[in-house]
Order: C-alpha cells, then structure tokens, then sequence
C-alpha cells in the first residue's frame, strides 16, 4: 500500500494529473476473455455433393474417394441418408468421417 502511495505521489507531482491518478486507484479488471469464434457451419446445402446425382468423377474428388469407391457410390444408389454409405459397408467409416461434412442425400 505504502509503494501505491508513493507511485500516486510522484505521479502528482510530475503532472500526470488526475487521469492517471484515477487509473491508478481503479481496482484492475481481468482481461476480456476472448469468445471463440462461432463453429462454422459446415457447408450451405448448395455446396454440399449430392451422392444420388453426383457423377463418379465429382465423387472422386472427396477425401478417401477413388474411381473405384466413387463408382461403388453410384452403384448402390439411391440413399435415403448420407449414413448409408457406411452402414451398406460402401465406404468404410474413416472415410465416411472425412466426408459427411461434404455431402448429402438428396431425396427426389
């Protein structure tokens, strides 16, 4: 307490003025905490790849996704959901999890 006096003092007396003086005798606040940024959704649905009406050659861009597991897609259509590209044991699933955020199964 005896060395804020001393600070307060010599701040006075080199003219730093109230301003300072009164920073000085505020209770010091925590830093704001920074809020993460918001998850990013996604995808919108106009980016995501439909699997009922993509091409072998769209599929075959995805993450895991060659000619052969891309034609294995189209042969096993329609889906009802995207999961059944795991569960019909098309696509195993760390493959599935690399792409479930890429596609969607459109119903027509």
């Amino acid at each position: 307490m005896r060395l804020f006096l001393r600070f307060a003092m010599v701040a006075l007396a080199l003219g730093w003025g109230a301003g300072v003086l009164a920073q000085a005798l505020q209770p010091s606040a925590p830093a704001p905490s920074v809020a993460p940024a918001p998850a990013k959704p996604a995808a919108p649905a106009e980016e995501l790849l439909d699997i009922n009406s993509a091409t072998v050659e769209e599929l075959d861009v995805l993450p895991g996704v060659g000619p052969a597991r891309a034609a294995a897609i189209v042969k096993g259509r329609p889906y009802r959901g995207k999961d059944e590209l795991h569960r019909k044991k098309i696509i195993p699933k760390a493959v599935y999890d690399k792409i479930k955020d890429k596609i969607i199964a459109r119903q027509k």
